[in-house]
């Protein structure tokens, strides 16, 4: 399972500073089917796989409008990590399907506007079967206040 920005980012955190910033490199830029390449994604995210890339898929998107080499690397291997894993399905088993939810955050994770992401997973048994990863509207000063706002 792909997680978090550790594993997906090889330790880097995404932002419009890794856009391009020379013509050159806008004019290559444009010949690369970046949005083509997301909408995919966002349909295997939301038809197969929605544990495994859903809030990766949601980084990668905030740079449709001026994507740059990097965020490409992002997609390629997020695209190489499904090939991978074309053989797995969800499976409901024997086993107790017990609902359980989970939430977290990532405080001030957003490095452009420092905002907070928030998080839920809700699982029957042993799998998912609704998940959300999204950008704060505010911007927390401090963890428990981010905290505050998943509560409300």
């Amino acid at each position: 399972m792909i997680y978090s920005r550790d594993v997906i980012f090889n330790k880097r955190v995404m932002s419009k500073d890794q856009s391009p910033q020379t013509e050159e490199e806008r004019e290559f830029m444009v010949k690369v089917p970046y949005a083509s390449a997301i909408g995919s994604l966002m349909y295997a995210m939301d038809c197969t796989k929605p544990d495994d890339i859903g809030h990766v898929v949601g980084v990668v998107s905030r740079f449709m409008s001026n994507p740059g080499k990097v965020h490409c690397e992002v997609v390629k291997w997020i695209l190489r990590y499904l090939q991978g894993t074309i053989a797995k399905w969800l499976y409901f088993g024997k086993a107790e399907l017990k609902v359980q939810g989970y939430v977290d955050l990532d405080f001030a994770s957003e490095v452009d506007h420092r905002r907070s992401t928030t998080g839920y997973i809700f699982t029957v048994g042993t799998t998912v079967v609704s998940w959300m990863s999204q950008i704060q509207k505010i911007v927390a000063l401090s963890t428990r206040e981010a905290k505050h706002v998943v509560v409300t």
